[in-house]
């Protein structure tokens, strides 16, 4: 599974002790595999000060959260020919031992090898500075995702768009890419060429009627340019006096005039234009990815830290001072085990809050000063990572 659970206890001889059994009993009935999750000591400040970063750091982890799945979705639209691939590209740098420096891991192994980067955010600056050095790493991040996804999405429809217009029948599609000018009388006077939309069974007919439809209409002018699945693309030349004869004479034969005139400057205006948006997609293609790869990585590195802080925070604000608590990552094993694993921890840590123990079978009472709903509360520190950052 890609979920994780992170919780704490103190750190004192019997919840130790507590965690102890909780390893032996999950490890035995197979419900989570379970891991020491390493946090530095900070400089701790006030309580008051706690409180305030407690808040602040739910918000900002519901940011990072919300900001590396928009990542996660814009590597999806970017490899739309490749979205197998997509997973080699959502990786985490490897961390800080040095061999595995520059290597690129997955998610699932960098949270469980996770350690805390004292050269990004040093644990002895003051806990505010380390949630304002983050904070401002992700809100960068995210207006750069925002002008530089908006100028790829931008070309992106642009050139869906052109693209579109050579789709479609012949009624809809642009004729630009399949006329020729040889396949116009130009330059002339009167006479003029139109092209007539004619039915696939009704070909013999055209061929029989299409020079007596009006007068002035040039002998033997036609000729079959293009099809579809449903007709074929004629032109034929007339006199340009009788072309609204000959359209009312045409529809009534249901044969379709298309609205079309020769320009060779438009033509070649819009293929180059096509070439241009194909070309200028090819060259954003590499360094948009790149970027994405790059900063996906940073934004998700930063929002495991962001983790660890909340456990941090919130184990100091339940526990007291001095700081005292051990930090342990569960990944359950499977979804159905869940609730088994849940009723573990809740048996193992009741004591360490009995009212909240009893609360969570019991949803009706309310725990004094709390204001999370008690399906959030646990007798221990708890906190989720999933990290089905597609789904």
């Amino acid at each position: 599974m890609s979920e994780f659970w992170l919780i704490s206890a103190p750190g004192d001889q019997e919840n130790l002790q507590a965690l102890e059994r909780m390893n032996t009993v999950t490890a035995k009935s197979n419900l989570s595999y379970n891991t020491k999750f390493s946090i530095p000591d900070f400089k701790v400040g006030t309580l008051d000060s706690l409180v305030g970063l407690s808040d602040e750091l739910g918000k900002l982890d519901t940011f990072a959260e919300s900001l590396i799945k928009k990542m996660a979705q814009s590597v999806v639209e970017v490899m739309e020919d490749a979205k197998g691939k997509v997973p080699e590209n959502l990786l985490a740098n490897g961390g800080l031992k040095e061999k595995m420096k520059y290597l690129k891991i997955d998610l699932t192994s960098f949270v469980t090898h996770f350690e805390w980067d004292m050269a990004k955010y040093p644990a002895k600056q003051p806990l505010v500075s380390v949630v304002d050095t983050l904070a401002k790493q992700l809100a960068q991040i995210e207006t750069d995702l925002k002008s530089r996804t908006a100028a790829y999405n931008t070309l992106k429809t642009n050139l869906e768009n052109l693209e579109k217009k050579s789709m479609g029948n012949l009624f809809t599609r642009t004729l630009s890419d399949i006329v020729s000018k040889e396949d116009f009388v130009l330059g002339s006077e009167y006479l003029v060429t139109l092209l007539v939309i004619v039915p696939k069974p009704s070909y013999a007919q055209w061929q029989k009627t299409y020079e007596s439809l009006s007068d002035m209409v040039v002998p033997r002018s036609t000729k079959l340019i293009a099809e579809d699945n449903e007709g074929g693309l004629f032109t034929v030349t007339l006199f340009r006096k009788v072309i609204e004869d000959f359209k009312t004479k045409a529809k009534e034969n249901k044969f379709t005039v298309r609205e079309f005139y020769y320009d060779e400057k438009e033509i070649k205006r819009e293929r180059e234009e096509m070439s241009r948006l194909l070309s200028d997609k090819k060259q954003q293609y590499g360094p948009l990815l790149r970027w994405l790869k790059v900063n996906f990585s940073e934004a998700f590195i930063a929002w495991i830290h962001i983790k660890a802080l909340r456990v941090f925070v919130e184990s100091v604000l339940r526990y007291g001072l001095p700081v005292n608590f051990q930090a342990v990552l569960l990944q359950p094993h499977k979804k159905s085990s869940t609730k088994r694993l849940r009723e573990v921890l809740n048996s193992v840590f009741r004591h360490l809050d009995q009212v909240a123990a009893a609360s969570i079978l019991d949803a009706s009472v309310e725990i004094p000063g709390l204001q999370l709903s008690t399906q959030d509360y646990f007798p221990y520190v708890y906190f989720h990572i999933d990290l089905s950052l597609l789904d």
